[in-house]
């Protein structure tokens, strides 16, 4: 089969072998904004020269704005709910293929806004056999929306996301901080001293807000240089999302995102005695494929 992680700026499809096992993968500046509708198109050209009968789909081609929208399936859920929710269908450029597009998932807590995740629920499931035991687990999915999620008993209990990658860019690129700091580059983040200052500085009165407001004035009275700016906001931004997101009584935390994240969620949370255990994003390709298994049983 062939899994296809398709988000809103990437696109990546992984050829599988039985086993789930990848043999082949491609990536592609294919995602929903620079598709422009063509979705079916896209795809065939994407996946030309591979044969394989079924492809499964995740991400955000099955959100609103996306090829089709495939409904949430309710949390708590396991691999057997969400593969039942999987949209099957057809497409006439692509004929001999069977189509697939996982469901993503929708959570109502007791207190606080409705929550819904599409695509990192691919993830998840490719990690259920990897956890050891009933649980309670947490995952942590950094990112443009960091989730934190709850695993119970091979199912997905829920979740809380935090818009920290976002607001990251949009204070380092179009905010008032963005003038104290040099043009944005690859290592953004990357200064471990810097860092560390910022996610301390998040544990300091004020709140928020005001702890924004106190980069610029680091920055204009020399007590923060250009270059170390982006990576106190990080650790700031971060900071804040720990205060709010872990859990009480947490000692681990499985950490599932890209290699230039990751080690800065690993410093923040081991600043706070944590243990981490990292996994590759790729998970989605594994995922998909225990969801087509969960489908056919």
């Amino acid at each position: 089969m062939i899994a296809v992680d398709w988000g809103t700026s990437s696109f990546r499809a992984y050829r599988l072998a039985d086993d789930g096992s990848v043999r082949a993968q491609r990536s592609a500046a294919a995602g929903l904004l620079a598709c422009g509708g063509r979705f079916e198109a896209v795809l065939a050209q994407q996946l030309e020269g591979w044969d394989d009968e079924l492809v499964a789909m995740a991400g955000m081609i099955g959100s609103r704005s996306g090829w089709h929208e495939v409904p949430y399936v309710a949390a708590p859920a396991g691999a057997a709910e969400i593969a039942a929710g999987m949209h099957a269908f057809e497409a006439a450029s692509l004929p001999g293929r069977r189509l697939l597009i996982a469901p993503g998932l929708s959570h109502q807590p007791a207190a606080g806004a409705p929550e819904v995740m599409r695509g990192e629920e691919t993830q998840i499931v490719a990690l259920l056999d990897r956890l050891p035991g009933a649980g309670p687990h947490v995952v942590c999915l950094p990112g443009t929306h960091s989730k934190w999620v709850r695993v119970e008993a091979g199912r997905i209990t829920g979740w809380q996301t935090a818009m920290t990658g976002e607001l990251y860019a949009l204070l380092r690129q179009h905010s008032l901080l963005a003038a104290l700091m040099p043009a944005p580059a690859e290592t953004d983040g990357d200064d471990p001293e810097a860092f560390a200052r910022g996610l301390a500085a998040s544990a300091d009165e004020g709140g928020l807000t005001h702890h924004l407001f106190g980069v610029r004035t680091r920055g204009l009275s020399g007590a923060l240089q250009p270059g170390q700016a982006p990576s106190f906001l990080s650790g700031l931004l971060i900071g804040h999302e720990l205060n709010g997101l872990v859990p009480t009584g947490a000692t681990r935390v499985h950490l599932v995102g890209s290699a230039a994240l990751l080690p800065r969620y690993e410093r923040a949370l081991a600043a706070r005695g944590l243990a981490t255990q990292r996994h590759d994003e790729a998970l989605s390709a594994r995922g998909l494929h225990a969801l087509v298994r969960a489908r056919r049983s």
